[in-house]
């Protein structure tokens, strides 16, 4: 027979921990209503998601109600279903070999059942039939169990405990030691997603429960347990697929078996003698196309088949066949530079950081992945990092970055803390690392193995050898020991590296600019965004800014009353330490002051000094290269809606920064610094033609220009220093400079907007309804108009624009498509606080003044 699969999906309750069975953790009390459990239950999902369908708890996003949920993390629970197995006669059960079930045929052999999860969070105990099965305590592994000896025919019980996290992770750090960290939590002591026990982005929701499928897996004589494949090009430049397998035999059944492995019209096949159960191949296929990242080429992939089969007199027997998808690519790091190659061709890496999308990852579908990484590619985004305290992502996550020709980045989920390696954790960290690994390694997207993020600095730079006694552990043998060997030997085609920020030695700094990766947070955390252009680094795997959420998305979070500067609820969802005051100080002489009862004001100019901060950022990194080969910008996503550094908030909306990320990683753009020009041309082509540079007026009166040709070859930066008329100015407050080239347009003001003597916006602003849910915007200035910004969803949450933070000379003209809104009075598009500029900002002193 061949494996066969039964989810078990249905007819689960949750109920807290009732203390029963060895060893259980005591009843925690809950404060729920009496007999208001069980409930039923969502598999996958969790407690807080189970409950809040209940009806027991409220929304946990909304107001402060994060902080009235903690004890769902402090508590235990219990998951319990029943489902029915129908005898099987086909074949004696491996539990009844001992009763003389008699020796299989070759290809054969006894039935054996598996009771499998995918993923459990985090700590529990299995229970089939009143008889425990086993135990786990990694979020971020999956498990199996032999359960044949304990099913019975018709109804199963099964039951599945949930120790609280936090009580056992205090378990263990009483037990190793404490160790330092940059949170309060327990974290380091569970392999479990870390941003769970809350981030300076994230709150603190720490979550129970069966968060991915569990189903119960019948098979004989053998199964397919592993394959590993590692896509790669041969010295000729020809595909080659790298693949191994592991067999798992029920017992007695000896083989032999052959293997096939077919992709793209090549095919191979393996014989597993007798007593053996690996084996691999490297498979030439001379017919596959190169896999490119997006802006580089196409993203043809190929499925890959692995079937296993019986030999002998059964040899026409398929016992089991494993399906997959790849594509062909070679992928190197020049580790000085750190520069990425894909197929031999340097890469500049325009990044963004990704963290998981919700605090209940069960909720994120396919559908919600694709989204979000189609706003990321439209940003002009070709790179994704995986930040190491989260997840390894879902299969849907890694396949949909294959089909967009996403470049992703994954860190191992290690972050900010010291984190032990004594057992059971260190065993834990293996076996998550070779599954993850070897799930993974199929995907051409993936370009890069990452050992943690900020560990090696925070061992380097925050104190924390002070706090380590001699001789105790901190990580550092995962990320330069266990982690690469574990790649090497399963994914040799990739390179690893050991966290981030780091220069590549154990010997120098880690956040050396000159080498390696490094980290930018001085900027947010204490200077003025300018000084991103006081350094020149490699490759910048952090960088950002804060910024508040949609309008929409904080009304719906904190209410209408709630949307005050001084709101404490609105506090709740800024996680940053000193955060509401940074985003004033960040103003710095940029902006204008937001009058402390102007919420409105506070909004739109921190939203708007966000998107500048970041774009001024990738425009200097960006001119440095070839020097400088990457900029992944903090962060994509958001998992709820909060004040953070995301381009896209909580509820999927795109905040300014987003059109500025869009506006800023376009294959060509000009850069206005440094009283030069830089044009920054990251397209297969070459740029050429007439660079047009004029000063005018804020009347729109020219007062100087100037034309040169310029000619910027394919993948490079091209470099015009600006007259001296052009560059410097007499009367810097009253005018500015546009730099145009073949349609590609940058202007620069010659003072900040505080100082700048900007007129009275004038413009003409009319609106059309062009169909259902659909108008159009269209704006004319009469005056200079600095960074026109509309924002629909303050009239329907729905609505969505495509276009922002236009700036246009006099007699100019924008048009704005909004696209999903049903508006009563669509003339309101046309007037603040849903149509902004700078020049309507209050003119008062910049926020350091």
């Amino acid at each position: 027979m061949s494996r066969t699969a039964t989810p078990l999906t249905d007819g689960w309750t949750l109920t807290t921990g009732d203390g029963s069975g060895p060893d259980a953790a005591p009843l925690r009390q809950v404060p729920l209503p009496e007999g208001a459990l069980p409930v039923p239950a969502t598999v996958p999902g969790c407690v807080h998601t189970d409950l809040l369908a209940a009806g027991l708890i409220p929304e946990p996003y909304e107001g402060d109600n994060e902080t009235r949920l903690d004890w769902i993390g402090r508590g235990d629970w219990t998951y319990t279903t029943t489902f029915d197995h129908p005898a099987d006669s086909t074949g004696p059960r491996d539990d009844d070999r001992a009763a003389g079930g008699g020796e299989p045929a070759d290809g054969a052999g006894p039935i054996r059942t598996d009771l499998v999860f995918h993923g459990l969070d985090t700590v529990a105990t299995i229970v089939l039939n009143g008889t425990e099965l086993g135990r786990t305590a990694n979020q971020h592994r999956s498990y199996r169990f032999p359960a044949g000896a304990l099913l019975r025919p018709g109804a199963n019980t099964l039951t599945v405990r949930f120790t609280s996290p936090y009580a056992y992770a205090e378990e263990q750090r009483e037990r190793i030691g404490a160790l330092p960290g940059a949170y309060d939590e327990p974290y380091p002591y569970l392999r479990k997603m870390a941003c769970n026990f809350g981030w300076d982005w994230g709150p603190t929701l720490v979550t129970s429960g069966i968060w991915r499928p569990v189903e119960l897996e019948t098979w004989s004589g053998a199964r397919i347990a592993d394959v590993r494949l590692a896509p790669d090009l041969a010295e000729d430049g020809v595909p080659v697929l790298r693949a191994a397998f592991e067999l798992e035999r029920a017992p007695g059944a000896a083989g032999p078996f052959e293997v096939v492995v077919e992709v793209a019209g090549a095919r191979a096949t393996v014989l597993v003698p007798r007593g053996q159960s690996a084996g691999d191949v490297d498979l030439p296929v001379p017919d596959a196309r190169l896999w490119w990242p997006r802006g580089y080429g196409e993203q043809p992939l190929h499925d890959v088949t692995v079937t296993l089969r019986g030999t002998g007199g059964d040899a026409a027997a398929d016992v089991d066949t494993w399906h997959g998808r790849t594509g062909f690519r070679s992928v190197s790091l020049d580790p000085d530079a750190f520069r990425i190659s894909v197929n031999g061709e340097p890469v500049f890496a325009r990044g963004v950081n990704w963290i998981p999308d919700d605090c209940f990852p069960a909720r994120v579908t396919r559908e919600r992945l694709s989204e979000r990484l189609d706003q990321a590619v439209a940003a002009g985004v070709n790179l994704v990092r995986v930040w190491g305290g989260g997840l390894y992502e879902s299969d849907d996550f890694y396949a949909l970055a294959d089909e967009k020709g996403l470049l992703v980045w994954q860190d191992f989920p290690f972050a900010c803390a010291a984190y032990p390696e004594e057992q059971p954790l260190y065993g834990e960290v293996e076996a998550e690392a070779r599954e993850n690994v070897t799930r993974l390694a199929p995907h051409p997207s993936l370009v890069l193995w990452c050992g943690n993020n900020e560990n090696i600095e925070g061992h380097a730079d925050w104190g924390w050898q002070r706090e380590l006694a001699p001789g105790r552990t901190w990580g550092g043998g995962y990320y330069h020991e266990l982690l690469p060997s574990v790649v090497a030997e399963l994914d040799p085609t990739r390179p690893y590296w050991p966290g981030t920020p780091y220069s590549g030695t154990p010997d120098a700094p880690p956040q050396d600019p000159g080498h390696g990766t490094v980290h930018v947070w001085d900027v947010w955390n204490r200077v003025d965004y300018r000084a991103y252009a006081d350094r020149v680094p490699r490759f910048v795997a952090e960088f950002g800014f804060q910024g508040p959420a949609a309008y929409a998305t904080l009304r719906a979070a904190v209410g209408e009353a709630e949307l005050r500067q001084d709101s404490a609820v609105l506090a709740r969802h800024q996680k940053a330490q000193d955060g509401q005051a940074k985003l004033l100080r960040g103003l710095g002489d940029h902006l204008p002051q937001p009058p402390a009862d102007d919420f409105d004001a506070w909004h739109w100019l921190t939203q708007l000094n966000q998107a500048r901060a970041v774009a001024f950022g990738i425009g200097h990194f960006r001119s440095h290269a070839p020097y400088c080969m990457g900029t992944v910008v903090w962060q994509l996503n958001d998992c709820w809606p909060v004040v953070s550094w995301s381009a896209v908030d909580g509820a999927g909306r795109r905040k300014p920064l987003w059109y500025a990320v869009r506006a800023a990683y376009a294959d060509r753009v000009l850069v206005v610094r440094d009283g030069a020009v830089h044009a920054v041309n990251d397209s297969p082509e070459e740029w050429a033609g007439t660079l047009r540079l004029t000063t005018r007026s804020f009347d729109g009166a020219v007062l100087a220009k100037e034309e040169q040709r310029v000619r910027v070859t394919a993948r490079s930066v091209g470099h015009v220093d600006l007259p001296s008329e052009l560059a410097e100015r007499n009367d810097p407050l009253s005018c500015f400079l546009t730099a145009e080239l073949t349609g590609t347009r940058a202007i620069h003001l010659y003072a900040e907007d505080t100082v700048a003597e900007l007129p009275e916006a004038r413009y003409a602003a009319d609106v059309a309804r062009t169909g259902p849910g659909a108008y159009t915007v269209r704006v004319t200035a009469e005056t200079f108009v600095r960074d026109l910004a509309l924002f629909p969803d303050r009239l329907d949450p729905a609505a969505e624009v495509d276009d922002m933070l236009v700036t246009l000379a006099p007699g100019e003209s924008a048009v704005f498509r909004v696209t999903g809104a049903e508006l009563g009075d669509p003339a309101a598009l046309t007037s603040a606080p849903v149509l902004r500029c700078v020049n309507e900002a209050p003119r008062t002193a910049g926020g350091n003044a």
